[in-house]
């Protein structure tokens, strides 16, 4: 699998669940994904939500694992951050 591969994939995951965060006045953007570790960044209400440990863990992350199980973890990083 190619690099483009790889991120055609985490998108196409991330497409199928956004709409349950957008539900809830949220959004989730991919931004790299390296040794196996995949980048997101959190965007509008999941910025500083207590529970957006719990979507990036039980949602996001358990669900680009089930498509691509040589994915290790999902973290998320600050605005700053790329």
């Amino acid at each position: 699998m190619t690099e483009a591969d790889y991120y055609s994939t985490i998108e196409s995951v991330l497409d199928q669940i956004r709409p349950n965060i957008q539900m809830d006045g949220g959004d989730v953007e991919l931004v790299r994904f390296q040794d196996g570790i995949v980048y997101v960044r959190l965007m509008g209400a999941c910025v500083g939500c207590p529970a957006s440990m719990y979507t990036v863990k039980l949602g996001i992350e358990q669900s680009i694992k089930d498509v691509l199980p040589e994915v290790i973890e999902v973290v998320t990083v600050d605005e700053e951050d790329n």
